[in-house]
């Protein structure tokens, strides 16, 4: 038997086989809705260019219209009635996504059109005879009842073709078990499924060749579907036995009204449909075997096979690509695991990062506590060895003795067998698929494990690359991050001079009103735009100006106070000094830097103080840390103080209690320029003020001298 034949599931993948209508899918809907309407039908029929024709079609044709003029939408809709409406957009519907499936157009479909609109409306006249709540639902079942049989023809044509056209029977699904290991009512079933359709329509699929004594007591419409099949499989020149009705309580005489009637109806429904199904008694034939290759034919049965499992890797990988996040991405694993590999409950145990221990990190609901779950590689076993060797295992018990992890993944998963799929990539295992299968399909799953280990290769390779996506994402959010704080930094620090510089234009614009000498301040806005320009530059990317070189902190301090106070910058509220040695206080560092740390610390002072206050600038003596001389500066608030909170995260840029998406930011520029100059800050604040206290390197190793008392009493 050809490997080829075995995975008719994942040739089902491959085969593209169409989606359902979205027009059927809302229809079904506005069905089980209670308050759809007549306007509800005409908005959805509207919306479908193909649908309105085929309705406006049967509305105005000679067997419903016999006036002059054509009849428009809405009248179509009175004159066909909502149960025909509805009835005839499910089988339009339906037909199109028949005519959708790969090799149907060169495929006699009389036969199997016939035979499901007959199924079809014997389970509409059923329903309505039990009361059945949803009879279009029933309809629709009955129309796709045998959808599995043009499945498996797309699937695989060469194997399925002769038996096509057979009667639709319990010994054609043998002959499908038997070659296909699987049968057209379960290959249904499940694209019925991928179809998000209703579970129970799956199951009135699955189960319409069941033994009726089975199904006695199953769900309605599974019961209805099973009746229509069997009625349209009956020879109506026989009447039904008196107990053939029995599995929906419908008696003999009525069955036999419903079959008498029957065939008219499909003849009508074949007619507006536009399908003919004339004929078909002589297509059915009896079920036989599957062809089987000839010797000369299996080097392309293999050439189809790789063919086919490269374009399945293909696709797995690109689907696994697209998932990010690992929860994500391992919920996918599971997923196609089912759908590729037929593995209905599955779990992945990723390595530890110690490379000793695999733990359970995927799981469905009933399994929760695999998550707390084990295997240490150490321990040895079946599952420990497949790790190690990254080869797929399958464990059952004719394996011998089972160890203890092996025995509770099997119960765990209330399997016969276990089967290993390793997850691994150039020559690293990065962990495990374990799945509970039967017994009956280890053979197969052997013959498939090339297959299942190219399956947990593609899994480690989109492991692997999630994690350098992760880091690379990691990467880029921190530039992203450093970037944006250096636009912080600069639109933070070019507004301080601009402050500076518009204030200045308003005591000009009043000193020249009064003829008054303008070089000093004409002097101050030429500084001020040429620290501009140097900012700019710095974070444009040029290289910073030298900090280097000698500067009398004394100047540096009556400048600014100056400059505060000539330029309006202060609110009349808040008073500035300074209280200055005698002697020069020489520091190294640029004079544009440290300029630039004392107006951030100001402005910060001014802004603590909207009630008005007191701001001190003292230049202190020299003091003397861990062998190195420092001028100590401090500037000195009588604000409200920081609570602790702030305090705690005082050089952080993103805690200020400041509006303004670039506030914040100062504190933590003046940090950064006083490290640079091997300095240092710090803080102290309370109710009565803030004093930030700043060592700055003496450029000459002076004698210690006391901190005036007056400034220290301010603080």
């Amino acid at each position: 038997m050809t490997q080829s034949i075995q995975d008719i599931r994942n040739q089902l993948l491959v085969a593209r086989l169409p989606a359902m209508p979205q027009i059927l899918l809302k229809l079904i809907e506005l069905c089980e809705a209670d308050d759809a309407g007549m306007a509800d039908l005409a908005k959805l029929i509207s919306s479908d260019a193909g649908m309105t024709a085929k309705v406006l079609g049967v509305a105005n044709s000679s067997a419903y219209h016999r006036g002059g003029n054509k009849v428009g939408l809405v009248q179509a809709l009175t004159v066909l009635g909502s149960e025909f409406i509805k009835t005839l957009v499910i089988s339009e519907s339906v037909l199109q996504t028949f005519n959708g499936f790969p090799h149907a157009s060169g495929i006699d479909l009389r036969g199997f059109w016939k035979h499901s609109l007959t199924v079809a409306v014997m389970a509409r006249e059923v329903a309505k005879a039990i009361d059945y709540a949803q009879p279009e639902e029933a309809y629709l079942a009955g129309l796709l009842h045998d959808v599995g049989r043009l499945a498996l023809l797309s699937a695989a044509p060469n194997e399925y073709v002769r038996n096509f056209l057979m009667q639709d029977s319990a010994d054609l699904c043998a002959v499908e078990q038997r070659f296909l290991h699987i049968s057209h009512a379960e290959a249904g079933a499940w694209l019925i499924e991928r179809w998000n359709l209703d579970s129970f329509m799956a199951d009135s699929v699955l189960y319409h060749h069941e033994a009726t004594a089975r199904l006695m007591d199953a769900h309605p419409l599974i019961r209805i579907v099973h009746l229509a099949h069997w009625m349209a499989s009956h020879d109506v020149s026989q009447a039904p036995t008196s107990d053939a009705g029995a599995i929906c309580q419908i008696d003999a005489a009525d069955l036999e009204v419903m079959l008498q009637g029957g065939a008219a109806q499909v003849e009508r429904a074949a007619a507006y449909l536009g399908v003919d199904i004339s004929g078909t008694a002589d297509l059915l034939a009896s079920p036989q075997p599957m062809p089987q290759p000839m010797a000369g034919d299996q080097a392309q049965v293999r050439l189809n096979d790789e063919v086919r499992n490269r374009t399945l890797m293909a696709e797995l990988g690109q689907s696994l690509a697209r998932h990010m996040g690992d929860a994500q991405l391992l919920k996918a694993v599971r997923q196609n695991a089912r759908m590729l590999l037929n593995l209905e409950d599955s779990v992945v145990f990723l390595l530890s990062g110690n490379g000793q221990v695999m733990m359970g990190v995927s799981f469905s609901e009933q399994r929760q506590r695999l998550a707390e779950f084990a295997i240490r590689l150490s321990a040895g076993g079946a599952v420990a060895d497949s790790a190690q060797h990254r080869r797929p295992a399958f464990i059952g018990p004719e394996k011998g003795v089972l160890s203890l992890v092996e025995e509770q993944l099997l119960r765990v998963f209330g399997a016969e067998c276990l089967v290993c799929v390793p997850i691994a990539t150039g020559g690293r295992c990065l962990g495990m698929l374990v799945a509970g299968v039967a017994a009956w399909r280890i053979p197969g799953l052997k013959r498939q494990e090339k297959w299942l280990q190219t399956f947990g290769t593609q899994v480690a390779m989109a492991l692997n690359a999630a994690s350098d996506r992760g880091e690379m994402d990691r990467r880029i959010a921190r530039l992203r991050e450093e970037h944006e704080l250096n636009a912080r930094k600069m639109v933070h620090e070019v507004s301080n001079p601009l402050a500076i510089i518009k204030n200045y234009l308003g005591v000009l614009d009043e000193k020249s009103s009064r003829k008054e000498p303008l070089a000093d301040e004409i002097s101050i806005l030429s500084e001020e735009i040429d620290r501009v320009g140097q900012l700019l530059h710095e974070f444009a990317g040029a290289a910073p100006k030298a900090q280097v070189g000698v500067t009398n902190v004394n100047e540096v301090v009556k400048h600014l106070v100056h400059l505060f106070r000539e330029s309006k910058f202060l609110p009349a509220s808040v008073q500035i000094s300074a209280q200055l040695p005698d002697q020069p206080a020489e520091v190294d560092g640029a004079t544009d830097v440290l300029k630039q740390i004392l107006i951030n610390l100001i402005k910060n002072s001014v802004e603590a103080m909207p009630l008005g206050g007191q701001i001190v600038v003292q230049v202190n003596g020299v003091v003397v840390r861990e062998g190195r001389s420092y001028r100590e500066l401090c500037l000195i608030d009588t604000g409200p103080g920081m609570p602790p909170e702030v305090m705690a995260h005082l050089f952080s840029p993103v805690h200020s209690t400041k509006p303004g998406k670039n506030r914040g930011v100062g504190l933590r520029i003046v940090q950064g320029l006083i490290k640079k100059l091997d300095g240092s800050i710090s803080c102290r604040s309370s109710k009565e003020g803030t004093v930030f206290e700043i060592l700055m390197p003496s450029k000459k190793q002076l004698v210690p001298v006391a901190t005036p008392a007056s400034a220290r009493d301010i603080a």
